[in-house]
């Protein structure tokens, strides 16, 4: 129902209105309306009832199990929040002077430490407003770093098959040409193929470890060997970050630059449109290309870094030092889990992972990679659902709705057929994930019974199953008239 359909004429709120009729009178004649807009005419608790009813409709990581692998979506600690919404933080304009931006700077330049000690980095920079635009700043400070070298022949950005698509978008908007390597039969990449691929024209490797396969690159060491004797950067994509948190980090693996998704990895906000923060840690070669500007510390004084400090930078990404508010409940995250606490997260979101794993590969269920166990997200693949009883990965997603449950990532990465990407994170309980098999475990047995009732989900919703090619060849969101 839309609140349109609770409006009746004359029904209103009195004890929020004005107290008195603004004047029209500043306002040209030509511009006033000619009649007053049409606005629902509700009460207040109408208004409330109408709008907390629509909420409650929601799937969210406040109210349900999400399991979207490569996307961790686990709780953001309502400390965080508090914390980052303190007065002297909102309270403080971006253009304060530095004499009064003290503890402000003070934060930022502790969260550009402590993400430089758990990556292994020598800098970092928080200037970046979303992994994709740290990613795009990661492959810009390789182009430039290749070209104050005078090696403007490097071309090429090579990029495993199994990657996010923002990687090879990222990489032709910085100028590249996108040569994709292979995975092999256990989820590696095909080492064979690099060597085939590396040479001149070589400025790169994007790559992300664990991958998105949900396994660790084993042979990470000689990727990063045959990469360098090319004369090539390694690029790592922070998105599965938290699976090695504490435990092993890029720059230790070979990596030269690293985006973080702070939504991932440290617990902010993720989803709604934004905001976001992905900072970019370098090592010490691509130091003087980090994007402005950044906090340094002079005794016992901060100061901004700007284009005169670093003129090699790739330049402004955003304004400011970046989203202020997502980056300080990083910071604050970061403060309260520690050291000890950050490997925890990731010893925790493995072990949720295996476990899930473990129990839905009883169920009945085949892992893209038998061979491997999960880091903090893997793979199913229900190709043999889809052949045998004409239920698709996607029908599995839909029904899942009806038993409160939100589904894992769809189709994603395309290699795997009609596969589950599933990512339990380290903040779910073992009864939820134990929900999760159960409810899969019951459509599974529906797919086999009553395929025809999986194929139709969701019964329960107030949406019911959509035309997906025709909504985005059609896309119609205006509200029609009669």
């Amino acid at each position: 129902m839309l609140i349109f359909d609770l409006s009746r004429p004359g029904r209103r709120n009195p004890a929020h209105a004005p107290a008195a009729e603004a004047s029209a009178d500043d306002i040209p004649p030509h511009l006033r309306r000619r009649q007053p807009p049409a606005l629902p005419e509700v009460s207040e608790l109408e208004a409330v009832r109408h709008y907390t009813r629509l909420s409650q409709r929601n799937f969210s990581i406040d109210t349900h199990f999400y399991p979207l692998g490569s996307c961790t979506m686990k709780y953001n600690p309502r400390a965080c929040n508090s914390l980052a919404m303190l007065p002297g933080f909102l309270a403080r304009h971006p253009l304060a002077p530095e004499a009064l931006s003290q503890g402000f700077m003070a934060c930022l330049w502790e969260l550009q430490e402590m993400l430089a000690e758990v990556t292994g980095m020598a800098e970092v920079s928080l200037t970046p407003a979303a992994g994709a635009q740290g990613e795009l700043a990661g492959v810009m400070m390789i182009r430039a770093y290749h070209r104050a070298r005078g090696e403007e022949g490097r071309t090429e950005m090579l990029v495993p098959d199994a990657a996010h698509g923002t990687n090879p978008a990222s990489a032709v908007m910085a100028g590249f040409t996108v040569r994709e390597i292979p995975t092999d039969a256990e989820g590696d990449v095909d080492l064979e193929a690099l060597r085939a691929a590396v040479g001149p024209r070589t400025a790169g490797l994007m790559l992300t470890n664990p991958s998105t396969l949900g396994v660790f690159e084993r042979r990470i060491d000689e990727i990063a060997r045959i990469v360098h004797d090319a004369g090539g950067l390694l690029y790592y994509d922070g998105a599965n970050l938290n699976a090695i948190l504490g435990k092993v980090r890029p720059g230790d693996m070979g990596f030269d630059v690293i985006h973080v998704n702070l939504h991932k990895t440290f617990a902010t906000p993720h989803g709604g449109g934004g905001p976001g923060a992905g900072p970019v840690g370098v090592s010490a070669r691509l130091a003087p290309f980090l994007p402005v500007p950044m906090v340094a510390r002079e005794g016992e004084r901060y100061r901004w870094l700007t284009e005169v400090d670093r003129p090699q930078t790739i330049g402004r990404l955003s304004a400011f030092a970046g989203n202020a508010g997502v980056l300080l409940r990083a910071y604050v995250y970061m403060r309260l889990v520690g050291r000890e606490g950050m490997e925890r997260i990731a010893e925790m979101a493995t072990l949720n992972a295996n476990y899930l794993l473990a129990r839905l590969r009883a169920a009945g269920f085949e892992p893209a990679f038998p061979g491997r166990r999960a880091t903090h997200e893997f793979i199913l693949t229900l190709r043999r659902f889809a052949k045998e009883h004409g239920v698709t990965a996607m029908d599995f997603a839909k029904r899942l709705l009806d038993h409160g449950q939100h589904a894992p990532t769809t189709y994603f990465p395309l290699l795997v057929p009609e596969c589950l990407l599933i990512e339990p994170t380290e903040t779910e309980s073992r009864e939820a994930l134990d929900r999760f098999v159960e409810a899969m475990a019951a459509i599974a047995e529906e797919a086999r019974t009553q395929p025809e009732r999986v194929r139709e989900a969701p019964h329960t919703l107030p949406v019911r199953r959509l035309d997906d090619v025709r909504a985005a060849r059609e896309l119609d969101v205006a509200l029609a008239e009669g």
